[in-house]
Order: structure tokens, then sequence, then C-alpha cells
């Protein structure tokens, strides 16, 4: 992140995509939905692939809790945690649907899809659609929190190169002017 070569706007609005990115329910995804993000809007990639790593093991579940509650919120509906299964339950049955499903292809078995669908209609599309307020939220915190901060570090490193230049150069003069008085 340091030594990003871009102006402070564009690595921020590459972070601003990283950040919103964690915000959608693409695991496993998440570093082709922050490049799309970042090159919609001309931002930083690699700042927008580093910024991805907002979401960990410590901020997934409040991301996700936010998201839901957000997404049932402006859908009007309720998660009901008792009608069919466990939270987790519904991820486990759209992956075992997904399994059957498949090896219902080069079998005789029939498929079912009632579990990915209560999956999606409960969990996924609510956290798709929750996801947008918290992660517009968020990443424009970061956006705005990184700007002052990439301008300083940047003139600050400048500054510090010009230094180690200009020493280079005295060094350098020293040396001939020795190597002048020495002929």
């Amino acid at each position: 992140m340091r030594r990003l070569p871009d102006s402070p706007e564009r690595i921020a609005r590459g972070i601003w995509a990283g950040v919103f990115t964690t915000f959608t329910p693409f695991y496993g995804l998440h570093f082709i939905v922050a490049a799309a993000v970042s090159r919609t809007m001309q931002g930083n990639l690699l700042a927008a692939l580093m910024a991805t790593f907002f979401g960990n093991p410590l901020t997934y579940v409040p991301i996700g809790v936010a998201s839901l509650q957000t997404g049932h919120w402006i859908l009007g509906t309720q998660m009901d945690e008792s009608a069919h299964r466990s939270f987790g339950g519904k991820f486990a049955d759209a992956g075992s649907d997904l399994w059957f499903n498949f090896v219902a292809i080069f079998t005789d078995a029939e498929m079912d899809w009632a579990g990915i669908t209560v999956f999606v209609r409960e969990v996924f599309y609510p956290y798709l659609i929750g996801g947008i307020l918290p992660g517009i939220l968020c990443a424009s915190v970061a956006y705005y929190l990184m700007v002052p901060l990439l301008r300083a570090y940047q003139k600050r490193r400048k500054g510090m190169i010009k230094a180690k230049f200009e020493a280079l150069k005295r060094k350098a003069a020293a040396k001939a002017e020795a190597k002048r008085k020495a002929d």
C-alpha cells in the first residue's frame, strides 16, 4: 500500500471498492467483484484487492448480521429462524441440494431445489440487498479517512526521497571535489 504509484484519490477509490465488496454475499469471489467495482470507478486495482481484507474472521459476523438485518428491513420481511431450520441449516440445505442435484445429473434421481430456494429467499437475496447501504456507508468512511492519510504519506515519502537524493548528490559532489584535488 505504501508504494502504490497513483493519486491518493484513485487509491482511495480502490479502497472504497474493496471495503464495499466485503458487504456482498459473493464469498470466494470478492477479489473479482472488487476488481470489477474498482475498474468501474477508475480506482487502484491493487488497493481494491488489499481492501477486501477488511472482511476477515473478526468482521464477517457483524457485516453479515448488519447486511441481513438491513436487507430484511428494506424488503419488509422477517428472518424466521424457527420456520424451516436454523440459519446454518439453510446453508447446509443449499449445499446438500447442490450436491444431490449434481449427482442427479448422472443418475435417475429427481432434482430438488427446495433448500436452495429457501436459502436464496431468506439469506442470499436479503444479504445482497441489505449489504448495499452499510457497504456504501463503511466504504465512504474509509475513502474519506484514507485520502488525507495517503496525501500526507505521499508528501512525507516524497520529502524523504528528495532528501536521500540530495544527500547522494552532495556525496557525489564531495567525491568529485576530492578527486579533483588529488589530481
